[in-house]
């Protein structure tokens, strides 16, 4: 196997910001949705986690590494959940404190709105779609951020090997194919693969049907 800092094309010397802005080249580029192949995607994934891990274990982050490691679970979390389609559609900003409270006084859908209780062996996307909702997703692994979501209130897992930005993950933004609450309470809004900032990391298919029934 190629060395870790061969398959992303980087320096052994080079920082973090570096290394994960390398990570989402790579996987854009061997993402089998992209014209890549599964052997080369996973090659680059084991190659990312290699090095962060590595860097953990020889103090060598730049110092939020303990953010990358997985609390442990709570014993299931209600999530309170609001698609991203219906903010726009009600004059509705995603910085609003009150977001949720609107959204309940608002008559929605029960796929734009509601809650549901996540288990601790679940992913929140695993949640959602145990409980019959379609969320959108395509890569499932962290590859893409076709399945984003906005953490409004609470916490979720953040595991090391995704294309997430440092920036990103400071406003909030992760991602619920591999990110799993870690708090009793938890408020997202999903679907945000339509904000601009996403654009790049984008991979079809489109997963997500808005007029999808609850059963």
């Amino acid at each position: 196997m190629d060395a870790p800092f061969e398959v992303l094309g980087v320096d052994p010397d080079a920082d973090e910001s570096e290394i994960d802005r390398a990570y989402r080249r790579r996987v854009m580029e061997t993402h089998p949705d992209q014209g890549g192949s599964a052997r080369a995607f996973q090659r680059v994934k084991a190659a990312y986690e290699a090095i962060m891990e590595g860097r953990l274990h020889d103090g060598d982050g730049d110092g939020d590494g303990a953010d990358r490691r997985e609390p442990s679970r709570p014993e299931g979390s209600r999530v309170e959940y609001l698609n991203y389609a219906v903010i726009e559609d009600h004059g509705w900003s995603l910085d609003d404190d009150d977001l949720f409270e609107k959204a309940a006084a608002a008559d929605l859908d029960p796929t734009d709105y509601g809650e549901f209780l996540a288990e601790p062996s679940e992913t929140l996307l695993q949640a959602a779609e145990n409980r019959g909702f379609a969320w959108p997703y395509a890569c499932r692994g962290g590859a893409c951020a076709n399945c984003a979501v906005a953490v409004v209130e609470g916490e979720m897992t953040v595991p090391i090997d995704h294309v997430l930005s440092t920036e990103m993950l400071e406003r909030g933004i992760q991602l619920s194919c591999i990110g799993a609450p870690t708090t009793a309470e938890l408020k997202v809004v999903y679907n945000v693969k339509q904000m601009p900032d996403l654009d790049d990391l984008i991979l079809p298919p489109y997963r997500f049907e808005r007029t999808q029934s609850v059963d």
